[in-house]
């Protein structure tokens, strides 16, 4: 992981609590939703066709598939402009000040740290207010330097399987929940994995990890 990824986790002090680490983007925050409004005002268009963004894209008056370098650029125009699309996911504020009350919530975001004050500002509008990390690297190391092995249970929340797959091989101790709020696109979502518990809401996921945490005080 590059230095301003690393010298933005050293500043998190951690509570003698459990942890939850939740990425932002199809979770807390609507993503594919308002993106596709945000391309269509872009003469663009997101087909659901597969569960990827490059090859999906299209120009909406000769449907051809969109370059690589255009898919990028409409990517980046949309995350300097982020604070103007994006609502939260349905439950996400309210179910993360509740898990707060009980919970250190650290936000893991993938996206370019230089769209982080930005999303900074968006997520403290709605009410939340925890702390954010912003990287593009692998979301295991980070977990773990986050976690850093202490006996205390942990809580991983995204919607993308690799994501997954780092984490758990980082953190083999860590509850792993799939939640994505796109259902048109999380029907073409890779299966995650047997160790990954598959949320269909907000509430579904509070369940699991509040069980998680018990589980883990009580062995």
């Amino acid at each position: 992981m590059n230095a301003p990824d690393f010298m933005s986790l050293e500043k998190l002090r951690l509570a003698d609590r459990p942890l939850i680490v939740c990425d932002v983007d199809e979770v807390v925050l609507e993503y594919l939703t308002p993106f596709t409004a945000f391309l269509r005002s872009r003469d663009h268009d997101l087909l659901p066709r597969s569960f990827r963004l490059h090859g999906n894209i299209v120009e909406r008056g000769t449907g051809s598939v969109a370059l690589d370098a255009v898919v990028d650029a409409l990517q980046e125009e949309f995350f300097a402009a982020q604070e103007h699309w994006q609502t939260p996911a349905a439950l996400a504020v309210e179910t993360l000040m509740a898990l707060g009350r009980d919970a250190d919530i650290v936000f893991l975001t993938a996206m370019p740290p230089r769209h982080a004050e930005a999303r900074r500002r968006l997520l403290q509008r709605i009410g939340l207010t925890f702390p954010m990390v912003a990287t593009e690297a692998a979301k295991g190391p980070v977990v773990h330097a986050l976690h850093g092995g202490r006996p205390l249970p942990v809580a991983f929340i995204d919607d993308i399987h690799y994501n997954h797959r780092s984490v758990g091989e980082s953190v083999p101790d860590a509850l792993l929940v799939r939640l994505m709020a796109n259902q048109v696109f999380l029907a073409m979502a890779p299966d995650p994995g047997e160790r990954v518990c598959c949320a269909t809401c907000w509430n579904e996921a509070d369940r699991l990890i509040r069980a998680h945490f018990q589980g883990v005080r009580r062995s």
